[in-house]
């Protein structure tokens, strides 16, 4: 099955849907089969389970980012920095490697252990 992600105002995702490989033997074939589906011209962009195209699989309030052509996930916190390779957010701070766990906290930008 292929994964078409729906882009809304400011290429923020609104849907995800699913045809199948039968039909979208390509990803304008895809497209062309939702647009005639919904009797739209709305943009949608191929999406992959396994990352193999646009670095992410796109959910609703993603973004697509056309210059990278990737899905990248909301910002979870104002500190956390955009990891250019993965399209993925990361915290400023690497986790620690101690084997305990932690949670981040955004007031001191650093990561807390839960006790």
């Amino acid at each position: 099955m292929a994964h078409f992600a729906k882009l809304g105002t400011g290429n923020i995702v609104t849907a995800v849907h699913v045809v199948s490989n039968d039909v979208a033997t390509t990803e304008q074939a895809g497209v062309n089969f939702l647009n005639d589906l919904y009797k739209t011209r709305d943009v949608w962009k191929q999406t992959s389970y396994n990352n193999n195209i646009r670095k992410n699989y796109a959910g609703i309030g993603y973004t697509y980012d056309q210059t990278r052509d990737a899905f990248i996930p909301p910002k979870p916190l104002d500190s956390w920095i955009l990891n250019e390779d993965t399209c993925l957010w990361e915290a400023p701070i690497a986790y620690p490697s101690d084997g305990k766990n932690y949670e981040w906290d955004e007031t001191t930008k650093s990561w807390k252990e839960i006790t």
